[in-house]
């Protein structure tokens, strides 16, 4: 217990005196001390260098970035994905719609009932992804027209979709007046059947190529050169098709050749030209 003596006002005031320290640096640090007499004034000392940087590059504007183009290619996607569990059994057939000229069906083969679901939707993805595919295409082509497709991707990609769904249309309408000209019901019916089978294969190849030149721009002018000859080489089974459907005699080849000029190559052309036209209107 505690005496009275040691809790006078006396022996607290001595103890507070005894623990009171007086700092050494009131007024702050000196600006040179021991060993750092070398370096002079703080002042002058360096405190950050700044690293060496490259000249910074103007952002640009991508398909994969634009909120409205990715839903119009998802919602095609999502489209074959709905469908896909009524006509998956098309998809199956693809090569068999695509070179089978056989007159009369094999009992065995099995073949959905309604494939109006899942070949509508696998043309609106084909005529998609290559409204996409054009996109790029453009640009590369003609580097000219390249800020103004950047400064409205979706407005551009949209009208290269339309174009191509048109395209699709009136091929479909043209074969289906050479057929019912040139053949009978059936011989017609085989010949679309597999100039639909070839688009709808040939926008799932496309897909394929479309990923990575959304995710690689660097590497378009080889990925546009694939997607170009999987178009090549849809367009020749179909005309392979054709030409055994058609083929009769020798005058049938010169119908024929007359057919690939007016059918298949000047359209390509007119096609092509429409897509600068409308390139050069949408920038306006």
């Amino acid at each position: 217990m505690p005496t009275a003596a040691s809790t006078s006002p006396a022996v607290t005031a001595a103890d507070t005196v005894h623990a009171y320290y007086k700092p050494q640096y009131i007024d702050g640090f000196p600006s040179t001390r021991g060993g750092d007499t070398l370096l002079g004034a703080i002042d002058t000392v360096a405190v950050m260098q700044v690293p060496p940087a490259s000249e910074a590059h103007p952002y640009t504007a991508s398909p994969l970035h634009d909120t409205p183009s990715m839903a119009l290619l998802l919602a095609g996607l999502l489209a074959m994905a709905m469908s896909y569990h009524t006509g998956y059994k098309y998809i199956e057939n693809f090569f068999h719609n695509m070179f089978s000229t056989r007159r009369r069906e094999n009992l065995f083969e099995d073949h959905t009932v309604n494939e109006t679901g899942i070949l509508a939707a696998l043309i609106a993805n084909a005529c998609i992804v290559q409204g996409f595919i054009i996109y790029f295409a453009v640009q590369l082509l003609q580097p000219q027209l390249a800020p103004a497709l950047q400064s409205g991707v979706f407005l551009h990609i949209a009208s290269f979709c339309l174009i191509a769904a048109g395209f699709y249309i009136a091929q479909l309408l043209v074969y289906k007046l050479i057929g019912f000209t040139f053949t009978d019901k059936v011989g017609s019916k085989l010949w679309i059947d597999g100039f639909k089978a070839s688009q709808s294969f040939l926008g799932l190849l496309l897909l394929l190529v479309l990923v990575p030149l959304m995710l690689f721009p660097a590497g378009s002018k080889m990925l546009l050169i694939m997607a170009a000859v999987m178009y090549i080489l849809a367009r020749l089974i179909f005309i392979y098709k054709g030409f055994r459907i058609f083929y009769g005699s020798l005058s049938s080849c010169i119908y024929f050749i007359l057919y690939l000029c007016a059918v298949e190559i000047v359209p390509l052309a007119l096609v092509a030209s429409v897509t600068v036209w409308v390139c050069v209107n949408l920038s306006r």
